[in-house]
C-alpha cells in the first residue's frame, strides 16, 4: 500500500528475472509503455477478462522455464557403453558406427543420457523434449518413441542393454 506498481516493478527487476504481470486500472498509452519499460513482462488492464489472465500467466510461466533452462552443458559429449552422443553436432554412434536418429529420438536419448542411473518419468521426458507438454497417462508418444530407439539401438525389451523401463514410473539409461 506504500509503494505504486511502477516502483514496485522496478525494485523488483533490479534483482530478480522472475516474470512481472501488472494488472492495473491505469489504461493510458504511456502508463502502459512505462510499465513495460520499467520490466513488466507483461500489461493487463481492468475490465479484464479471467481466462486471458490464466492464458498470459501461463505464457510468462512457459517463457521463464525455457528461458531460465541451461541451454550449455560442460561436455557435448555423452558415453554410455559403446554409445556415444555429441549434443553440439547432434550426432551418435554405437561402437563407432554412426546411428541415424530422428531429432526426437535423438533428444529423448539425451535426456536418458543425462540422467544415467536415474529414472525419468514419461512425463518428464515428455516436458524436456516437446517444452510444454498435454502428457496424459494414455499417452503411446513416448512407449512408441522408445520402442523406435531400442530397435535402432539393438536393444531388446527383455533384456535391455540400455533403455530399461521401470513399470509405473518410467525410463532409465542404465549406467
Amino acid at each position: 500500500p506504500d509503494i505504486d506498481g511502477l516502483t514496485l516493478c522496478r525494485t523488483i527487476r533490479q534483482n530478480h528475472t522472475f516474470p512481472i504481470i501488472m494488472l492495473t486500472a491505469r489504461d493510458g498509452e504511456l502508463d502502459l509503455i512505462n510499465g513495460l519499460t520499467l520490466g513488466a513482462d507483461d500489461y493487463i488492464t481492468k475490465p479484464f477478462r479471467p481466462l486471458e489472465l490464466v492464458a498470459r500467466v501461463k505464457t510468462q510461466l512457459r517463457r521463464a522455464n525455457s528461458y531460465n533452462t541451461p541451454r550449455t552443458r560442460p561436455d557435448p559429449v555423452i558415453t554410455v557403453r559403446g554409445l556415444t552422443l555429441n549434443t553440439a553436432s547432434h550426432q551418435c554412434t554405437l561402437n563407432e558406427r554412426p546411428l541415424s536418429l530422428t531429432p526426437t529420438e535423438f533428444s529423448l536419448l539425451a535426456v536418458l543420457c543425462e540422467n544415467k542411473g536415474k529414472v525419468v518419468s514419461s512425463e518428464e521426458l515428455f516436458r524436456r523434449v516437446w517444452g510444454e507438454g498435454y502428457y496424459t497417462k494414455d499417452n503411446n508418444t513416448i512407449t512408441v518413441h522408445i520402442r523406435h530407439l531400442r530397435e535402432k539401438l539393438g536393444d531388446s525389451f527383455e533384456r535391455p542393454k540400455y533403455i530399461k523401463t521401470v513399470w509405473g514410473v518410467g525410463y532409465e539409461m542404465d549406467a
